[in-house]
C-alpha cells in the first residue's frame, strides 16, 4: 500500500487508474449531445420486463416502454397511455381509448390490439394480473385505438393494477411481441417510451445505451412519481456496468459518471464528502429476504424450512450487511415497515429465542438424507451476497450439506427461473431484496403469492394464504381489508413461503403523521444540483438510495 494512504484511499486511487481501461477516462462528447452516464446496479442480462421481477430489467422497461396507467406520489392511478376511460354503473365494464400521438419505435401506431395482447401476457405472470384474470369475462380491442375489459364481478383495484409501478409493471409492446409465450423471453426491444434501446451499442457486461425518442409525445400534466409527463432532458443515456466499487467511486468523484444507483454503505462517507454529489435517501424502507425452492428436496418439506427459521436471527443478517446497529432496524413484518399494512402479528416464530436443538430435531423428523443444498450467491450485490453467506453458515451449523455457488446477479436472475433438479442447474435457496413499494399490501406483494408454479421464484403452494389474499382483494372498505389481512396470523410463518431477514435503516424511518394519513402518500424525494448529479433518486426509472436499500428482487 502506498505510504500515508488508507485502504479506502488506495482503493479509490486504483479505481481511478482503471477508468481508462473501462472506457471512462475520456471527456464527454464535444458535440451538443447531452449524455447521462449512469452506473447501474448490475449487468442487464434479461431484457424482457415481463419475464423477470429483477429491478435492473424493470428500470430498462421504463426507459423503452410506456404503461396504460401510472401511479402518482399519493399512490393513486392516473391515465398514462390511455386518454379517456369509463366504468359502467355495475362496475363490470371498463372502456379505454388511447390518447393521440402514440407510436412504437418501429414506426407503427399503438393500437387497441397491442394493449390487449400486452395485458394478457402480463396477467399470466404478475400476481395482481392473475387476480384480474380470475374475474375476467373478456378483454377485446375496441376499434383501432380502444379496448374493453368486462369482468364477472367487480374488482375495485383494476386501475391500480393496470398502473402497477413496480415488478411487474404492465409495459405495452407491439402485438407481435406481446404474443410471445409469457414464460419465454422477448429479446426484440420495440416500445413506445421516451427512449429507444440502441441494439448496435448494447454490450452485455459493459454498457446499455438509450437514445431519445424524438417522436414521443409526453402527457401535459406535471410529473408525479410514475405519472404525468415524461419529458426527456437528455439525448442519450449510457448505463455502465462497473463491477468494482472503488472504480465506481473514482468515476463519480472524477466526473466520468453522473449517477450511481446503489453505493454500498462503506463508501457513502467518501461520496458525501464531495460537495458536488448528493446522496438521496429512499422514501420507504426496503425488505430483504431468503427464498426457498419449494419444488425440490429438502425444502419441499415444511419441517426443513421451519428448521432454518428456528435458528434465524435477523440481527446476524443485518450486521453482516450493514455493521453497526445505528445503520439498521429490526422489522419482523411481511409488509413494508412504515406502510399502512405493517405489523408484527404472528411473528413470534421469527423474533423469539433461536433454538438449534429444536432445529436439529426438525431436520431429523424431515428425513434429511444429506443431499446437497445449493445456495445461489450473487457476489456483486452486497444485499444478496451477505444473506447467502449467513444462511449458508447457519445451515452448516445444523449439519446440512451446503454448496454455495458464486455468480453475478445477472446470472442468478436467469438461474433462479429454473425448475430443474439440482444436477440440471436447479437450486435450493437464493436471497434478494425489494423496494418498499412492492411489498406494501397483499395486492402487490409477489413474495406472498403461494400459487405454485404461477408465482414468484421458489413457487410455494398454500391454499389458505391464497384464500386470505383473495378475501382482502374483495374487501370493499379499509376495515374489511384489515380484518382479512389479519386472518390467520400464524399461517405465513408456519408454512414459510419466504424467509424475511429485513430491516430499514435508521435514516429512513417514516415520520409520525396525523391519524388517517396514509404514510405512502408523500412525494418521493428527488434531489438535483449542478455539476456532478445525484447518486440516486427514488423513481420508477431509477430506484432510490438507502443504506439497506435492496435493488434486486
Amino acid at each position: 500500500m502506498a505510504y500515508g494512504m488508507t485502504r479506502r484511499e488506495f482503493g479509490i486511487a486504483a479505481g481511478a487508474a482503471s477508468l481508462a481501461g473501462l472506457g471512462l477516462g475520456l471527456p464527454a462528447k464535444a458535440d451538443d449531445t447531452k449524455t447521462l452516464r449512469f452506473i447501474a446496479q448490475s449487468d442487464l442480462r434479461v431484457l424482457d420486463p415481463i419475464w423477470t421481477t429483477a429491478y435492473i430489467t424493470r428500470n430498462h422497461g421504463y426507459m423503452v416502454f410506456d404503461t396504460l396507467f401510472a401511479i402518482d406520489a399519493e399512490f393513486a392511478p392516473h391515465p398514462q397511455m390511455v386518454g379517456d376511460h369509463s366504468v359502467s354503473a355495475d362496475q363490470l365494464t371498463y372502456q379505454f381509448k388511447l390518447r393521440d400521438g402514440l407510436g412504437f419505435h418501429d414506426g407503427s401506431p399503438v393500437r387497441g390490439v397491442d394493449c390487449v395482447a400486452s395485458v394478457k401476457r402480463w396477467m399470466a405472470r404478475d400476481g395482481h394480473g392473475q387476480s384480474i384474470a380470475a374475474v375476467l369475462d373478456e378483454i377485446r380491442p375496441d376499434g383501432d385505438k380502444g379496448f374493453t375489459i368486462r369482468l364477472k364481478e367487480p374488482f375495485s383495484l383494476l386501475l391500480d393494477a393496470l398502473g402497477k409501478v413496480s415488478s411487474l409493471a404492465l409495459f405495452v409492446m407491439p402485438e407481435r411481441l406481446a404474443n410471445t409465450d409469457p414464460f419465454q423471453q422477448v429479446t426484440e426491444m420495440v416500445g413506445s417510451g421516451p427512449f429507444k434501446f440502441v441494439k448496435e451499442e448494447f454490450q452485455p457486461g459493459h454498457q446499455v445505451v438509450y437514445a431519445i425518442n424524438t417522436e414521443y409525445v409526453p402527457r401535459g400534466e406535471p410529473p408525479s412519481w410514475a405519472s404525468g409527463g415524461k419529458v426527456a432532458k437528455v439525448d442519450r443515456v449510457e448505463w455502465l456496468n462497473i463491477p468494482d466499487a472503488m472504480t465506481k467511486v473514482a468515476a463519480l468523484n472524477g466526473g466520468e459518471a453522473d449517477w450511481w444507483e446503489n453505493p454500498p454503505l462503506d463508501v457513502v462517507p467518501v461520496l458525501a464528502a464531495n460537495s458536488d454529489i448528493t446522496v438521496a435517501p429512499a422514501a420507504l424502507p426496503g425488505p430483504i429476504m431468503v427464498k426457498f425452492n419449494h419444488l425440490l428436496p429438502p425444502f419441499d418439506n415444511v419441517k426443513m424450512r421451519q428448521a432454518v427459521l428456528a435458528v434465524t436471527d435477523q440481527t446476524d443478517f443485518l450486521t453482516a450487511l450493514a455493521g453497526d446497529q445505528k445503520n439498521w432496524e429490526l422489522c419482523p413484518s411481511f409488509f413494508t415497515c412504515g406502510g399502512l399494512m405493517a405489523n408484527d402479528t404472528g411473528s413470534q416464530a421469527l423474533t423469539g429465542k433461536r433454538d438449534f436443538d429444536k432445529a436439529k430435531k426438525l431436520v431429523a423428523e424431515a428425513g434429511y438424507k444429506g443431499e446437497s443444498i445449493v445456495v445461489l450467491d450473487a457476489v456483486d450485490q452486497p444485499v444478496v451476497h451477505s444473506q447467502a453467506l449467513v444462511v449458508a453458515d447457519l445451515m452448516k451449523k445444523l449439519g446440512l450439506n451446503v454448496e454455495v455457488q458464486a455468480m453475478d446477479w445477472g446470472t442468478l436472475v436467469t438461474r433462479r427461473a429454473s425448475m430443474e433438479p439440482i444436477d440440471k442447474g436447479g437450486w435450493n435457496i437464493f436471497a434478494t431484496g425489494w423496494v418498499g413499494a412492492d411489498l406494501l399490501d397483499p395486492a402487490v406483494n409477489p413474495a406472498l403469492r403461494t400459487n405454485g408454479k404461477k408465482g414468484h421464484f421458489g413457487w410455494p403452494s398454500d391454499d389458505r394464504i391464497e384464500a386470505l389474499r383473495t378475501e382482502w382483494l374483495k374487501a370493499t372498505t379499509p376495515r374489511r381489508a384489515q380484518e382479512a389481512r389479519r386472518g390467520d396470523p400464524g399461517t405465513r410463518l408456519r408454512n414459510r413461503p419466504i424467509h424475511p431477514d429485513w430491516a430499514m435503516e435508521a435514516g429512513d424511518r417514516l415520520s409520525q403523521e396525523p391519524e388517517g394519513t396514509d404514510p405512502r402518500a408523500r412525494a418521493l424525494p428527488v434531489e438535483r444540483r449542478e455539476g456532478l448529479s445525484v447518486v440516486t433518486r427514488s423513481a420508477p426509472g431509477g430506484p432510490g438510495f438507502a443504506m439497506l436499500r435492496p435493488v434486486n428482487s
